[in-house]
């Protein structure tokens, strides 16, 4: 991961709605929410929520899936792995195995997709 990116990802997530978005997103996991959920559970107003959704969704942060006219979302747990594995890089002097594991598969084992197999 560049600067850049995890600089992105921190500025979306400065605001306070974006954060408790985010954060209930990662509670719900692959199933997500549509954005009237997301709206009521948080009392967002829908224009100021799309708002945030769209910072989000643009950042990575979140996926979106159109299910007829519902839009439903979900938080991006490997982007978030990679930022951390990216902030951790040179935990313990670089010997990161003295900090403890990071990787993606001891972090969130559900969140890796399983290889796909090819015919």
């Amino acid at each position: 991961m560049k600067n850049n990116i995890a600089t992105s990802i921190f500025e979306s997530l400065s605001s306070g709605v974006r954060l408790d978005v985010y954060r209930l997103l990662v509670k719900k996991g692959k199933e997500g929410m549509v954005a009237g959920e997301i709206g009521t559970t948080l009392d967002v107003p829908p224009t100021n929520l799309s708002f945030h959704l769209k910072t989000l969704t643009h950042t990575g942060l979140l996926t979106v899936e159109q299910e007829g006219r519902f839009q439903r979302y979900r938080a991006n747990l490997p982007l978030m792995i990679d930022l951390i594995a990216f902030l951790t890089e040179a935990c313990c002097g670089g010997n990161p195995a003295e900090c403890g594991d990071f990787s993606p598969q001891s972090l969130c084992p559900q969140c890796i997709e399983p290889p796909s197999e090819k015919n």
